[in-house]
């Protein structure tokens, strides 16, 4: 019999803490949030403080169901989701869920929070229960409705001025102008030229380099000798002065120490595991997710590191002992730094209670445990274990040595080299590249005062400065963290937004912002500067973390953020035209027409176009090729582009053969038909030869494709993707497996086609008609009472009672019934609104289910939206969430 529930996200970290709890437990996964805001316009009430309408998350109602029947014999529920923010609103929104659904009776409820997954942790925080902390589920719901109003408002207004299908996001959009403005400073940058000389010296065969550091008494600066006319006099003066020769005028040697650096946060294992292992940002929060949850070891799973969701890198006592312990035992006590670092968060942001990301057991020695991890968690433990290690034990020591090389009395260069003395925790880890590989290479041989150094040639140099590099993953979530955007638990979620939105590219491991990106920036900078802007941003989030702290409430922060925010949507709306926002380009005169030339944005992307939509004819049009951008095309490059489509030439049949670009890619035509280029192919340039091999292709796979045909009756029988079926154009039938499909006649045809269902038809899905509809009580709001406005011409039911009526819905209000006509009721705030389901779902604060024509679970969980919208215009609101 079960008496103690445990809830936890994931059900891999389920079987873990079951393990460690024993009899009496169970431990059943939310598998993430139960419910979310309902996806669509007016699921926050801005003129009620605010107030959220709810929904439960299809997918996972299954696992709420599992929660409710455990809970029959239980006497105790644990709410044991992640230690943070995101974390204590899942288990506040599940909480919330089960006691409207009236579960909680007789249940003790408490919130348990442990930060490694080990039998201890865990154990502990059984023991140690609290209840839900709401400073930290207000700060949560504050940035869920943040994020919710910024993207149902700005996403539907991109669509309208630019392309649909767009979002807008609260830290996302920032993110996007960090990399947009870098592109400008490198398409603005002006290189700048300047030389360098050195010298190629040795001494007993130990060769190695100097660089000129005074030339005439002047130490130089990096633009001083900036023509080859200077480096060439420069160089031949020293050659001269030197005769072959350089004297030593002085040698600086001194110990230098270099400290270790803190444990790993979430931004500083992203950045070393991007710079080190090639991981990506979220391959990285995948790979430390299944380390923490757990790996078995041989008796079982067991969590191998904290919660990586953190921006501490502070260690617990207990940890640090044992760490310090492991280094004295496999390095020895000249390792083990004599004082316990103590590592401390600058900011006071950080996430609450939490620790930095460690071993959850310094004893599991990666290259023990090795055997049972997969390679890319062997490399990420790895790298937490050794800077987890590294930062108790003693600096290192390294011996510097500096040298100047004199050509003349008043010109000398400088020669510099370093070794290792104590290596200290470099025996262990080196953060980034802090010294070569190859320490040797920078070696000098033993040199004294006087002494007459071998000088091989003088080396001079053309250099130009570089503009600053594009942002990398590890480089971008650096960038964030430095101005505040965004917390740990986002980084990871803003990359994959910016690339999956097409806002940003890829390549070399360097981000390129994208024409629509670069587009979407400047609409965003020029309008809502405000909104977008780092200070902003980061304030914010400021903001969010006072919540956290408990120190101010959400509903004013959220007021002072909405009047003047949809104030200038609203402005912008009306003032800001689709033509000024395209900024459409023009590149010069068609000498055919003497037409305007023009770049733009369309609806399936960039593209030239020859005349205005003004002109008696229709324009011309012609998409842009793969990494050709809006801003850098030339006039020629544009006409080149209406070289399609091209006459190829006429097939031995007959057929007129040309090619094209369509909307799903280039083609070849033969008459009426068309078969799909190659990806080595060119539309510009492919030959009429090889076009006649692609569409001999095209037919004999057409041949096989086709089983039998009756023309007149209008039905075939044809091979498919998934085997044969029969189709008479509208409904489609399939054929057994154990069928012959050569064999079947038309009547059997006939009748299989007469019994296969209709096609379905995109849209809006039809519900079925109910006779009865379920009671309801009024939702309700942690903060602010229920509201709501009688809807006219419906029965309206009390508070408690349920009315029936045939073929119309009962609409809820508090105290007072009304009648109205079956048209669909205002709501506002926290009211439930009622479909005509099987069952009523019980919510929050709101069930919204949708009427006849639009079921509500559906609307939940699907991202697709009907025929005409693509998916991503569904919900703009999750661009920035939490997890």
């Amino acid at each position: 019999m079960i008496e103690s529930l445990v809830i936890v996200e994931s059900p891999a970290k389920g079987k873990t803490i079951k393990k460690y709890l024993g009899k009496g437990f169970e431990v059943l996964a939310s598998y993430g949030h139960v419910r979310d805001l309902i996806p669509k316009d007016g699921a926050i009430d801005t003129e009620n403080d605010f107030a959220m309408k709810y929904e439960s998350i299809q997918r996972n109602e299954k696992h709420v169901a599992n929660i409710i029947k455990a809970l029959k014999t239980a006497k105790n529920l644990y709410l044991a989701t992640d230690p943070d923010r995101e974390g204590e609103a899942i288990a506040w929104h599940l909480q919330e869920l089960l006691k409207e659904k009236k579960k909680l009776d007789g249940i003790k409820v408490q919130r348990v929070v442990f930060h490694e997954i080990t039998k201890s942790a865990v154990q502990n925080a059984i023991q140690n229960p609290r209840e839900l902390s709401i400073p930290l589920v207000d700060a949560q719901l504050a940035r869920r409705a943040l994020d919710y109003l910024v993207g149902f408002n700005l996403s539907p207004l991109l669509w309208k001025k630019i392309k649909y299908g767009l979002s807008a996001g609260r830290v996302q959009s920032p993110a996007l102008r960090l990399i947009a403005e870098r592109e400008e400073e490198i398409e603005a940058f002006k290189p700048v030229e300047y030389w360098t000389l050195t010298a190629n010296v040795e001494k007993n065969q130990h060769p190695f380099i100097a660089k000129l550091h005074t030339l005439d008494g002047k130490a130089l600066k990096q633009f001083d000798i900036n023509t080859e006319a200077l480096a060439t006099a420069a160089k031949t003066k020293l050659l001269a002065a030197s005769k072959g020769h350089l004297t030593v005028t002085a040698v600086n040697k001194r110990e230098r120490k270099r400290q270790p650096t803190a444990p790993f946060t979430t931004s500083t294992l992203q950045q070393e595991a991007a710079g080190k292992l090639r991981f990506t940002t979220q391959h990285t929060m995948s790979v430390a997710q299944k380390l923490y949850e757990g790996i078995d070891l041989g008796n079982g799973p067991i969590g191998l590191i904290t919660y990586m969701r953190t921006d501490s890198v502070a260690l617990a006592g207990e940890a640090v002992a044992e760490i310090r312990d492991v280094i004295g035992e496999k390095f020895g006590k000249d390792y083990l730094n004599p004082e316990v670092r103590t590592y401390k968060t600058k900011s006071k942001n950080a996430q609450e209670a939490h620790e930095a990301i460690r071993p959850t057991s310094a004893h599991h020695i990666p290259s023990e445990i090795k055997p049972y991890l997969k390679e890319e968690q062997f490399k990420l433990y790895n790298l937490i274990w050794k800077r987890t290690v590294a930062c108790q034990m003693i600096h290192a020591t390294l011996n510097t040595v500096s040298v100047n090389l004199s050509a003349n009395d008043d010109s000398f260069f400088r020669a510099s080299g370093s070794s290792i003395k104590h290596a200290g925790f470099m025996k262990v880890h080196q953060e980034g590249n802090s010294l070569p590989a190859d320490d040797k290479e920078k070696l000098l041989p033993p040199m004294e005062v006087d002494e007459k150094i071998k000088l091989n040639e003088i080396i001079d140099k053309q250099h130009f400065t570089e503009p600053p590099p594009r942002y990398t993953e590890a480089s971008l979530v650096k960038t964030l963290e430095e101005y505040g955007i965004g917390r740990p638990s986002t980084y990871a979620s803003i990359i994959s937004t910016l690339q999956y939105r097409e806002y940003v590219e890829l390549e070399s491991r360097r981000f390129f912002p994208t024409d629509i990106g670069k587009i979407v920036n400047r609409f965003l900078t020029q309008h809502f500067t405000q909104y977008v802007d780092y200070d902003f941003t980061a304030k914010l989030e400021d903001d969010l973390d006072v919540i956290a702290r408990g120190e101010k409430d959400w509903v004013p922060l959220m007021k002072e953020f909405w009047s003047p925010f949809h104030e200038l949507v609203e402005e912008k709306d009306v003032s800001v035209s689709r033509d000024e926002v395209l900024q459409a380009r023009e590149l010069g005169t068609d000498p055919k027409s003497g037409k305007p030339v023009s770049v733009r944005m369309g609806r399936f992307g960039p593209y030239v176009q020859i005349g205005t939509r003004d002109d008696e004819d229709k324009p011309k049009f012609a998409g842009l090729q793969t990494g050709q951008k809006m801003d850098q095309i030339t006039f020629e490059e544009a006409m080149y582009l209406f070289n399609l489509p091209r006459d190829l030439g006429v097939s031995p049949d007959g057929e007129k053969i040309s090619t094209n670009i369509g909307r799903f890619g280039p083609y070849v035509k033969y008459d009426s038909k068309f078969v799909s280029l190659k990806k080595e192919d060119d539309p510009y340039t492919v030959t009429l030869e090889r076009a006649l091999e692609l569409v001999a292709e095209k037919k004999v796979i057409d041949a096989n494709r086709i089983i039998h045909v009756w023309e007149e009756e209008g039905i075939q029988i044809l091979n498919g993707r998934w085997g044969p079926y029969i189709t008479d154009g509208n409904k489609n039938a399939r054929v057994a497996k154990d069928v012959d499909a050569k064999a079947l006649t038309l009547e059997e045809c006939q009748e299989l086609i007469a019994k296969a269902p209709e096609k379905k038809k995109r849209g809006k899905k039809v519900a079925p008609k109910k006779k009865a509809v379920a009671k309801k009580k009024p939702a309700t709001k942690r903060k602010a009472p229920v509201k709501r406005k009688a809807p006219a011409k419906k029965p309206a039911a009390k508070k408690a009672v349920t009315k029936k009526a045939p073929a119309k819905k009962p609409a809820v209000k508090k105290t007072v019934t009304k009648k109205a006509p079956a048209k669909k009721p205002a709501i506002k705030k926290t009211v439930t609104k009622k479909a005509p389901a099987k069952k009523p779902a019980v919510k929050k604060t709101v069930t919204k289910k949708a009427p006849a024509k639009k079921p509500a679970v559906k609307k939940a969980v699907t991202k697709k939206a009907p025929a005409k919208k693509p998916a991503a215009k569904k919900k703009p609101s999750e661009t920035d969430s939490e997890e």
